[in-house]
Protein backbone atom coordinates (compact mmCIF):
# COMPACT_ATOMS: atom_id res chain seq x y z
CA UNK A 1 0.00 0.00 0.00
CA UNK A 2 2.64 2.54 0.93
CA UNK A 3 4.58 1.56 -2.80
CA UNK A 4 1.42 2.47 -4.07
CA UNK A 5 0.99 5.72 -2.98
CA UNK A 6 4.68 6.35 -3.05
CA UNK A 7 4.30 5.51 -7.20
CA UNK A 8 1.01 7.70 -7.38
CA UNK A 9 2.66 11.02 -5.91
CA UNK A 10 5.91 10.21 -7.75
CA UNK A 11 3.38 9.70 -11.30
CA UNK A 12 1.63 12.93 -9.97
CA UNK A 13 4.76 15.09 -9.93
CA UNK A 14 6.20 13.94 -12.64
CA UNK A 15 2.84 14.84 -14.85
CA UNK A 16 2.87 18.21 -12.99
CA UNK A 17 6.43 18.54 -13.84
CA UNK A 18 6.32 17.36 -17.17
CA UNK A 19 3.16 19.63 -17.78
CA UNK A 20 5.19 23.00 -17.14
CA UNK A 21 8.35 22.29 -19.05
CA UNK A 22 5.20 21.58 -21.78
CA UNK A 23 3.75 25.19 -20.89
CA UNK A 24 7.29 27.22 -20.71
CA UNK A 25 8.44 26.55 -24.73
CA UNK A 26 4.65 27.89 -25.84
CA UNK A 27 4.80 30.85 -23.79
CA UNK A 28 7.70 31.53 -24.55
CA UNK A 29 7.02 31.11 -28.68
CA UNK A 30 4.05 32.87 -27.52
CA UNK A 31 5.87 36.10 -27.01
CA UNK A 32 8.35 35.81 -28.97
CA UNK A 33 5.19 36.24 -31.75
CA UNK A 34 3.90 38.80 -29.68
CA UNK A 35 7.49 40.85 -30.37
CA UNK A 36 7.16 40.68 -34.00
CA UNK A 37 3.29 41.23 -33.90
CA UNK A 38 4.84 44.88 -32.52
CA UNK A 39 7.58 45.15 -34.56
CA UNK A 40 5.80 45.01 -37.80
CA UNK A 41 3.04 47.45 -36.29
CA UNK A 42 5.87 49.92 -35.34
CA UNK A 43 6.87 49.31 -39.12
CA UNK A 44 4.01 49.57 -40.78
CA UNK A 45 2.17 52.08 -38.73
CA UNK A 46 -0.65 49.51 -37.85
CA UNK A 47 -2.74 51.38 -35.12
CA UNK A 48 -4.61 49.08 -34.33
CA UNK A 49 -2.35 46.10 -33.53
CA UNK A 50 -0.37 48.67 -31.46
CA UNK A 51 -3.61 49.04 -29.27
CA UNK A 52 -3.85 45.66 -28.62
CA UNK A 53 -0.36 44.21 -28.28
CA UNK A 54 0.36 47.40 -25.44
CA UNK A 55 -1.12 47.28 -21.30
CA UNK A 56 -3.10 50.37 -20.69
CA UNK A 57 -0.46 51.54 -17.81
CA UNK A 58 2.98 50.91 -20.83
CA UNK A 59 5.81 53.24 -19.72
CA UNK A 60 7.68 53.42 -22.89
CA UNK A 61 11.52 54.22 -22.51
CA UNK A 62 13.65 55.73 -25.49
CA UNK A 63 17.45 55.85 -25.40
CA UNK A 64 17.17 59.39 -25.06
CA UNK A 65 15.85 58.85 -21.40
CA UNK A 66 12.39 60.46 -23.02
CA UNK A 67 9.80 58.27 -21.11
CA UNK A 68 6.17 58.03 -22.75
CA UNK A 69 2.49 56.60 -21.98
CA UNK A 70 0.56 53.77 -24.11
CA UNK A 71 -1.05 57.00 -26.12
CA UNK A 72 2.24 59.35 -26.77
CA UNK A 73 4.07 55.89 -27.66
CA UNK A 74 1.53 55.03 -30.08
CA UNK A 75 0.93 58.90 -31.03
CA UNK A 76 4.31 59.22 -32.31
CA UNK A 77 3.64 56.07 -34.51
CA UNK A 78 0.54 57.72 -36.12
CA UNK A 79 2.09 61.02 -36.63
CA UNK A 80 5.58 59.50 -38.13
CA UNK A 81 7.34 61.34 -35.52
CA UNK A 82 8.46 57.53 -34.98
CA UNK A 83 9.10 56.34 -38.32
CA UNK A 84 10.97 53.15 -39.51
CA UNK A 85 12.24 52.41 -43.59
CA UNK A 86 13.30 49.26 -41.56
CA UNK A 87 13.40 47.66 -38.34
CA UNK A 88 13.90 44.47 -36.75
CA UNK A 89 15.10 42.81 -33.51
CA UNK A 90 18.47 40.59 -33.10
CA UNK A 91 20.02 38.69 -30.69
CA UNK A 92 16.73 37.80 -28.79
CA UNK A 93 16.48 36.13 -25.17
CA UNK A 94 13.22 35.56 -23.49
CA UNK A 95 13.45 35.12 -19.89
CA UNK A 96 10.18 33.50 -18.60
CA UNK A 97 9.09 34.32 -14.71
CA UNK A 98 4.88 33.12 -13.96
CA UNK A 99 2.89 35.66 -15.98
CA UNK A 100 6.37 37.81 -16.92
CA UNK A 101 8.27 37.74 -19.61
CA UNK A 102 11.67 39.56 -19.73
CA UNK A 103 13.13 40.14 -23.92
CA UNK A 104 16.23 41.57 -24.48
CA UNK A 105 17.39 42.16 -28.12
CA UNK A 106 19.11 44.36 -30.50
CA UNK A 107 16.91 47.04 -31.99
CA UNK A 108 18.19 47.94 -34.97
CA UNK A 109 16.21 50.03 -37.46
CA UNK A 110 16.84 52.47 -40.33
CA UNK A 111 14.81 55.21 -38.75
CA UNK A 112 12.76 58.24 -41.26
CA UNK A 113 13.64 61.36 -39.39
CA UNK A 114 11.99 64.60 -41.41
CA UNK A 115 14.87 66.79 -40.53
CA UNK A 116 17.69 63.96 -41.59
CA UNK A 117 16.30 61.52 -43.63
CA UNK A 118 17.43 58.21 -43.21
CA UNK A 119 18.98 57.65 -39.86
CA UNK A 120 20.64 54.15 -38.64
CA UNK A 121 19.71 53.53 -35.33
CA UNK A 122 21.46 50.42 -33.38
CA UNK A 123 20.74 50.38 -29.44
CA UNK A 124 19.81 47.54 -27.29
CA UNK A 125 16.00 47.02 -25.99
CA UNK A 126 14.30 45.53 -22.62
CA UNK A 127 10.44 45.03 -22.54
CA UNK A 128 8.84 43.48 -20.35
CA UNK A 129 5.62 41.83 -20.92
CA UNK A 130 3.02 40.88 -18.86
CA UNK A 131 -0.23 37.60 -19.81
CA UNK A 132 -3.28 39.23 -19.22
CA UNK A 133 -6.82 37.73 -19.46
CA UNK A 134 -4.53 34.94 -21.78
CA UNK A 135 -2.60 37.77 -24.12
CA UNK A 136 0.93 38.92 -23.64
CA UNK A 137 0.70 42.80 -23.66
CA UNK A 138 3.78 45.28 -23.54
CA UNK A 139 4.11 46.66 -19.96
CA UNK A 140 7.55 48.51 -20.18
CA UNK A 141 10.25 49.22 -22.55
CA UNK A 142 13.62 50.62 -21.87
CA UNK A 143 16.55 51.44 -24.58
CA UNK A 144 19.93 52.31 -24.22
CA UNK A 145 22.93 52.93 -25.77
CA UNK A 146 25.67 50.16 -26.03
Amino acid sequence: MKKLKLLVVLVGFLCLFTGYVAAAPADESDVAAAVDKLTQAMLHKDIAQLETLTADNLTYGHSSGNIQDKKAFISDIETGKSAFKELKMLNQKITLSGDVAMVRHHFSAQAISKEKGIVPTEIENFQIWQKQDGKWLLIGRQAFRF
